[in-house]
């Protein structure tokens, strides 16, 4: 398998030079750095070498083809199959570990070490973030994808409760009903709010959330989102004034984000985040799967454990 990594340009980076396109859309590198990509020839624009200074325009492809292979962030590997059939893999992920390759993971991924175990072309039915951990479920032909795209197109076919540990005492329950959208004049481009109003251009969002428990300046807060928008039991928590442990861009202080991007978070920083990702577990998942119901439990990771003791 060889890492080509494509991206299409949307209308909110057309104008922009290539190389700050680069920075924007893909901050694990800074601009200087992939200046240096580009001289070196990885980066193509609709299939030819360009320069930094290049206009991209929208609907054009930059990919990149990597000359030499890269180094990836090292990630922990020690995932556990939950059940295995013929027809899909259900697997409980640990907390850093991706699932997809994306950015400068391509190896260090679910996905690729599920590949070379079983040597076929998985499809990832049920993804989560790199740092959320729990069950995540695998179609292992091309039959049983559609199916489990199908469930979950229609949210009232797939159940999942999640665990979140969140700063702050947690009110019994709330039906968080609302849209997800832009932060207003916001520093991180790509952070969003939960708001119960809409607003224009939102995406609606729905997350039921009930205590599960209170732990010091912690509570154990369980999650069952009906919608499956782009981090959003992360987004409606830190909206409602409860953020995450450990989480960068919605935990407390988003400034660790800033800085995490930049490599400059210090060992302080570090023990103030006091988990070394966010507090976010994918417990229980539901799913029809022919005639019958599909079900699976991942425990709680020791360290979320450790942090409620």
């Amino acid at each position: 398998m060889e890492r080509i990594a494509e991206s299409k340009i949307g209308p909110e980076y057309a104008g922009l030079r290539l190389d700050v396109y680069l920075g924007k859309r893909f901050s694990y590198r800074s601009r200087n750095e992939w200046q240096k990509v580009i001289e070196n020839g990885e980066i193509l624009v609709n299939g030819r070498i360009a320069r930094a200074s290049r206009k991209i325009a929208e609907g054009e492809m930059v990919s990149y083809q990597p000359k030499e292979e890269l180094k990836e962030p090292e990630v922990d590997g020690n995932y556990t199959i939950l059940e295995e059939t013929d027809d899909y893999l259900a697997v409980s992920k640990p907390g850093n570990l991706p699932c997809h390759p994306a950015g400068v993971f391509f190896k260090n991924t679910l996905w690729y070490m599920l590949r070379e175990k079983y040597g076929e072309n998985l499809h990832i039915a049920t993804r989560l973030d790199r740092g959320t951990s729990g069950v995540v479920l695998i179609a292992r032909n091309p039959e049983t994808a559609r199916i489990f795209t199908d469930a979950l197109k229609d949210g009232h076919r797939v159940e999942k409760r999640y665990y979140a540990i969140v700063y702050g005492n947690f009110p019994g329950e709330i039906r968080a009903d609302g849209w997800l959208s832009p932060v207003p004049g916001g520093e991180i481009s790509k952070k969003r709010r939960f708001t119960f109003e809409e607003i224009p251009g939102g995406e609606t969002s729905a997350t039921f959330l009930k205590q599960a428990g209170k732990f010091g300046e912690f509570s154990l807060v369980e999650a069952r989102p009906a919608t499956g928008r782009l981090h959003q039991i992360r987004i409606t928590l830190w909206s409602l004034g409860f953020p995450l442990a450990g989480d960068l861009l919605y935990g407390k202080d988003d400034r660790y984000y800033l800085k995490f991007i930049e490599d400059k978070l210090t060992e302080e920083d570090r023990k103030e985040l006091v988990l070394s990702r966010q507090a976010l577990h994918a417990f229980e998942l539901s799913m029809p799967f022919h005639d019958k119901v599909l079900h699976f439990q991942s425990p709680m990771p020791e360290d979320m454990a450790a942090l409620l003791r």
